[in-house]
């Protein structure tokens, strides 16, 4: 593990120092269970609408898709809300290696029981399954920290989206390709009664099973980097352990941060802008699929989930070499807070395109037109994308010591998971509210979500120019 100055937070004024080389064997393995998370949560998205057509819960009305597909998104980041700091704070205790694992194990189980199920509750259990049992993301974010200093975290924020492109990219089309499979690929499947009475469980099994395989890479190769965790053998045993209270095996010895702790100027203003951004960031990703599958007349474009999940892995493919190239140059050069509201403005043009491209398509139907501005449209998405680095670097900079790094994460993690929870459920119920009483002609929910919009600008606003130093 890289060692980190006691001043690692300061500006630099002057000369550079030299960048210490990223450990790249296990960066490499950071990154790759980090795939995980993008391809299980991703995977769903092509296919989400016509699964709740399937199951019948709408009755057949078109509007109330939206609703339910909601509901299902947003109960994910509902469980996770109540669970996440838990697990972050563990993390800090027991050690990242543990916590990973425990996540990697609860990832793979609800996706295999979500591609068996087949009624919406079914749907919602494995969904909220997936949420309290996954703690991964807030986790290894401190894992990157504490891999990296000061001279290589923007190097390191760089390639870290790879991860979640590369889950971006294969998670949209292995869900579109491989949902309904005995009849897309009738020469491979179209025998199995089991996956003529289960579409969507194949699209399903692919993710669960890389969960499987990541667990067992964590497991032999990936190295703990807590200085002490207590060993879990103590932390499950049913008698009382003064030696575990008086020192809870975080990276110095010390007692575990208690949360009130936490609530210092840098960690709210860093963990509400993280929150603002994965609103809106959530809010799109949430209807861009709903307006695909959405028929034209209706204010989508009708498209099937296979060209759904084409649109939605260009994406990942576009974002995973942006974000490579490009993010440590512009950050180096414009500096966190220029990065990130950049990156958050760039979301006016994406909800104005909507409404834009489906007036042309009740025009001109599928036309050039259309799938150009639907480009531009993928194109702009990815600038948001940019935000994320930049407040990473602010919220491990508000941690309020070496010890505190797993709380700070789960808790901004927290803030995040609650965003998430309210993001696909409001703006999917707003898509299905706005054009079943054709509010503002169907436009309602993009002008709100403009105005969300527009509070995140403000929220990031107040993230000071340079990044907070140990006395802030």
């Amino acid at each position: 593990m890289t060692t980190r100055n006691d001043d690692e937070e300061t500006p630099l004024l002057s000369s550079k120092p030299k960048r210490t080389p990223l450990p790249w064997f296990q960066f490499s393995l950071v990154l790759f269970l980090q795939l995980a998370e993008p391809l299980t949560s991703q995977v769903i998205y092509p296919f989400s609408p016509q699964l709740i057509r399937d199951i019948g819960v709408t009755n057949g009305d078109e509007t109330k898709v939206g609703y339910y597909v909601g509901i299902m998104q947003s109960i994910f980041f509902v469980t996770q809300a109540f669970t996440v700091l838990h697990w972050s704070k563990m993390s800090d205790r027991f050690g990242r290696k543990p916590i990973i694992l425990t996540g990697l194990f609860g990832l793979s189980l609800s996706m295999y029981c979500f591609g068996l199920s087949r009624t919406f509750w079914g749907l919602v259990l494995s969904r909220s399954l997936c949420g309290a049992l996954n703690g991964n993301i807030g986790v290894i974010k401190s894992m990157m920290v504490e891999l990296t200093d000061t001279t290589n975290i923007s190097q390191a924020y760089a390639y870290f989206p790879i991860a979640w492109s590369t889950g971006s990219t294969l998670g949209p089309m292995i869900g579109g390709s491989l949902s309904h499979p005995a009849e897309r690929f009738p020469e491979l499947f179209g025998a199995s009664e089991f996956l003529k009475r289960q579409p969507y469980f194949l699209a399903c099994a692919v993710p669960a099973t890389f969960a499987v395989i990541a667990w067992i890479v964590t497991f032999f190769f990936l190295k703990e980097t807590v200085a002490r965790p207590v060993p879990l053998s103590r932390a499950i045993s049913f008698r009382k352990d003064k030696e575990i209270d008086a020192n809870s095996g975080t990276a110095e010895g010390q007692k575990s941060v208690p949360l009130r702790a936490l609530m210092t100027r840098p960690v709210l203003i860093a963990a509400a802008n993280y929150a603002f951004l994965s609103l809106v960031d959530i809010s799109f990703r949430a209807i861009l699929p709903l307006f695909c599958s959405t028929p034209i007349e209706l204010g989508g474009l009708g498209l099937s989930p296979q060209i759904i999940g084409n649109i939605l892995s260009s994406y990942g493919v576009m974002n995973g070499i942006f974000q490579l190239f490009f993010f440590a140059r512009i950050h180096d050069r414009w500096g966190s807070k220029r990065t990130f509201i950049a990156g958050v403005s760039s979301a006016i043009p994406l909800f104005l395109l909507f409404p834009l491209i489906n007036s042309i398509a009740r025009v001109e139907g599928l036309s050039m037109t259309v799938w150009l501005l639907v480009g531009l449209q993928t194109a702009i998405s990815i600038l948001v994308s940019v935000s994320y680095g930049a407040i990473f670097i602010y919220i491990s900079a508000a941690a309020p010591s070496r010890s505190a790094l797993g709380a700070t994460n789960g808790l901004a993690q927290t803030t995040v998971s609650i965003m998430r929870a309210i993001g696909p459920a409001t703006a999917n119920s707003l898509f299905s509210l706005s054009i079943e009483k054709n509010y503002l002609g169907g436009t309602l929910v993009y002008l709100i979500l403009l105005g969300i919009v527009g509070s995140t600008i403000f929220v990031g606003s107040l993230l000071p120019r340079q990044i907070w130093t140990a006395s802030d």
